[in-house]
């Protein structure tokens, strides 16, 4: 009989470990998936190192998953056998709290997470809830969409919902796993794109990827160079610095806003007269819904948005992994499955 192979943690600081399970049947409400392909994120070190409360072991991590679907649980009827989709963070959502009442699923209070309190897609076979699948588009690469469904939505759900209008000057900060998908998006949606990095090595790719501009904050004041600019209408903070970031908010313009989805671990420390005399705002963003992964992947296919990725067969998790967490990655690692 047919096995799961996956790749799972099972203690905080553990090392993956390639085990064989049983294929999972799915419950009502969940869908089964044949994983394609499943990114790796920084964010699964919360699974690795134990990082997130409450974690339970063993643990398989992975939100950016990709595939198929192979089975369908009682009561599911917006998905059959063969359709091809993505999960991402977002795991699901209980529907009756307060937030999920007023349509706000995203900010569910009791919100499942994928691989971290559902398992992930490090794995041949995974099971989702009915309500956390996105549908991909055809045309699009599975190992490309992997990334999407994290990096991509989140950097897209911000600038979309950020107030920014097309024309406007945008900020992006960091052009890394996050910030080279960020640039594109926010090319293709018709704003004024500013790079913004530390050194100049990434000036030409910031332009390539749709960028007029770039800043290197090494040899330069970033919020300086902003306001020579006009000011930005809207700083999306990719990298997880608390320094770069705090040192951007003076480069907004008048009612400015820095919107921040890349999370430093340590405070970050600016001026309220900042923020009061110039009517600018801060705000966090996390990344959204199954439908906002659809949407997110239906426009990158559309403008031709794609991550730039390097590919390892699950055998090899643990150097995949460690490519990634060397900060050396161009710029998505990505596992496959055939």
């Amino acid at each position: 009989m047919a096995k799961n192979l996956l790749a799972q943690v099972d203690k905080a600081g553990g090392e993956f470990e390639l085990v064989e399970r049983e294929i999972p049947s799915p419950g009502p409400g969940e869908v089964r998936i044949r994983v394609k392909a499943c990114g790796i994120c920084f964010s699964d070190h919360l699974v690795k190192d134990g990082g997130w409360p409450g974690l339970m072991y063993p643990r398989v991590p992975g939100h950016e998953v990709v595939g198929v679907i192979d089975e369908a649980g009682a009561g599911v009827t917006e998905w059959k056998k063969g359709d091809r989709v993505g999960v991402g963070w977002h795991g699901g959502h209980d529907f009756v709290c307060p937030s999920c009442r007023r349509g706000d699923f995203v900010t569910c209070a009791n919100e499942a997470i994928t691989g971290i309190t559902r398992d992930g897609g490090y794995a041949q076979y995974m099971l989702a809830r009915h309500e956390a699948v996105a549908l991909l588009p055809d045309g699009l690469d599975g190992a490309e969409a992997g990334p999407l469904m994290c990096a991509g939505i989140t950097t897209f759900n911000a600038l979309r919902n950020s107030g920014a209008r097309a024309g406007d000057l945008v900020g992006v900060l960091g052009i890394g796993g996050l910030g080279h998908l960020g640039i594109q998006y926010a090319a293709k949606s018709g704003y004024r794109v500013v790079g913004v990095g530390r050194g100049p090595e990434n000036a030409a790719l910031a332009k390539k990827l749709g960028a007029f501009a770039y800043i290197d904050s090494k040899a330069t004041k970033p919020a300086e160079e902003l306001q020579k600019l006009g000011g930005a209408k809207v700083i999306l903070a990719t990298a997880p610095s608390a320094k770069a970031i705090a040192e951007l908010v003076d480069g907004l313009s008048v009612g400015g806003k820095l919107v921040i989805v890349g999370a430093p671990v340590e405070p970050m420390e600016i001026s309220v007269l900042q923020l009061l005399l110039a009517r600018r705002a801060i705000q966090g963003w996390p990344s959204g819904t199954a439908m906002d992964s659809q949407e997110t992947l239906q426009f990158s296919a559309f403008a031709g948005v794609r991550p730039m990725i390097e590919k390892y067969p699950l055998a090899k998790v643990k150097d995949a992994y460690e490519r990634m967490t060397s900060g050396h990655a161009e710029f998505r690692v990505v596992l496959t499955m055939d």
